[in-house]
């Protein structure tokens, strides 16, 4: 059984590829899920790939994770500013957990440079566009302990 990582994508996500592409690229939410999934397989790996607009929603699939999932990489988009909801729940469930962001928040508006959730991120990714994304899966792979297999 491999170890499970779940990645986590906050409102407007699913817009990815066609919301403000200047900004956050062209790349589509299924397509970061296959290659974040392709990666993942590549490491040993499950991925647990989930989009929500949803507040509660996120918290309940990070409630989930708790005994079950080794890591966790979450975008978790506006609710990054403003959710003491799930930073919450990433504590409770004591699972190591990177932050990722598209965009650099801190090339942004000022309200973007506060995050709730890097309070309880073990790391935070952001600017790289989708890159940021397969370095968090390399960096949970990291912190469960596991040897990362050479990448062809």
């Amino acid at each position: 059984m491999r170890p499970t990582v779940l990645v986590l994508n906050g409102p407007n996500l699913n817009l990815l590829g066609t919301r403000e592409p200047h900004i956050y690229g062209r790349d589509t939410l299924a397509g970061i899920k296959a290659m974040v999934e392709a990666w993942g397989e590549g490491f040993g790996l499950e991925v647990e790939f989930h989009q929500s607009n949803h507040e509660g929603e996120l918290i309940d699939l990070i409630h989930g994770a708790r005994g079950r999932a080794t890591g966790i990489i979450i975008n978790a988009g506006a609710y990054t500013h403003t959710s003491i909801a799930i930073m919450d729940a990433l504590i409770a469930v004591e699972v190591p957990t990177i932050e990722v962001h598209l965009s650099n928040i801190f090339k942004r508006e000022a309200f973007r440079h506060h995050s709730y959730i890097s309070l309880a991120a073990r790391g935070v990714i952001c600017g790289l566009g989708v890159q940021g994304y397969l370095l968090a899966l390399e960096a949970v792979k990291g912190l469960i302990g596991q040897e990362l297999p050479a990448r062809n």
